[in-house]
């Protein structure tokens, strides 16, 4: 887990943060994080976390 300072596109909400975490190639804002840590897997937004972190796997693509 790499602590991020410079501005990033958080890949659970889309939006430019300076702060938060990568998860092996995903930008998660410390919002967005806070939000995921504190949600229970019977809550409706727990899928929508699993569905945004599946982007996590996907391989970076330079052209």
């Amino acid at each position: 887990m790499k602590v991020a300072e410079s501005k990033r596109t958080c890949g659970i909400c889309d939006e430019t943060k300076s702060k938060g975490i990568y998860l092996y190639n995903l930008f998660v804002c410390n919002e967005c994080e806070q939000k995921m840590v504190h949600t229970e897997p019977n809550e409706e937004q727990y899928q929508y976390y699993v569905d945004k972190l599946k982007n996590m796997n996907q391989p970076t693509l330079y052209s």
